[in-house]
């Protein structure tokens, strides 16, 4: 009988965001932000938790969940700190070795429901090592050169339905295999790519307009 693959679902989640104070346990859509990774984690994949922080608050939150806490050192609660060196340190702190390791942000509140079953399945279906959700990017893009405007992605004139398609990461899910991980990746020299066609994938918290427009389509759309 074949077992079923090990996962690790790590919600990275530090103190100290500059631009909305104090977002991860700000309420949103009345929890803690934090707190939907959490319950995307318990119900849409229902494996081994762990939270990053530097957080007394989130800690108190998890205790609710009973997931557990790994404190993480001051040097990795940066700005600039990549996700995936927290990743890194979160792997040497675990005794258990894992087959894949799923990266949940807070800053992305609004996942579809069947969004990481289908991603497992396409990672399996393809014999990748690593999943990055995208979504379609339908922008004119270009440089500022010495204050002039140059179409980078575009030609003057061209129609926006003849662009060639380009995408972006959204943010909503990283999956990787537990030795890319371990190694300090997040994402390899070939990734597969989801697209994830929801208004959902539009949601990435950094700023108070972010917000805004967060808690505006969680009120319209519904998963």
């Amino acid at each position: 009988m074949i077992s079923a693959p090990s996962i690790l679902i790590i919600i990275p989640a530090r103190a100290g965001s500059k631009r909305i104070k104090g977002k991860n346990t700000k309420p949103f859509n009345g929890i803690p932000l934090v707190e939907h990774s959490i319950r995307y984690a318990q119900h849409c994949i229902g494996t081994d938790t762990v939270i990053s922080t530097n957080d007394k608050q989130i800690e108190l939150i998890a205790q609710q969940y009973n997931v557990p806490i790994l404190w993480r050192d001051e040097s990795l609660a940066t700005d600039h700190t990549p996700t995936r060196e927290v990743v890194k340190d979160v792997i040497a702190q675990t005794d258990k070795i894992y087959d894949y390791i799923v990266v949940l942000q807070p800053t992305n509140p609004l996942r579809p429901k069947k969004m990481f079953k289908e991603a497992f399945e396409l990672l399996q279906e393809k014999q990748s090592d690593c999943l990055i959700t995208v979504s379609l990017n339908q922008h004119k893009l270009g440089k500022i050169e010495h204050s002039t405007f140059k179409p980078f992605t575009y030609e003057f004139g061209q129609r926006s339905q003849d662009l060639e398609p380009l995408y972006y990461e959204n943010g909503l899910l990283y999956l990787c295999s537990y030795d890319l991980a371990k190694n300090g990746k997040l994402i390899s020299e070939k990734p597969t790519a989801m697209l994830i066609d929801h208004p959902y994938a539009s949601v990435d918290i950094d700023t108070e307009l972010d917000w805004k427009w967060a808690e505006l389509i969680s009120k319209e759309y519904y998963d």
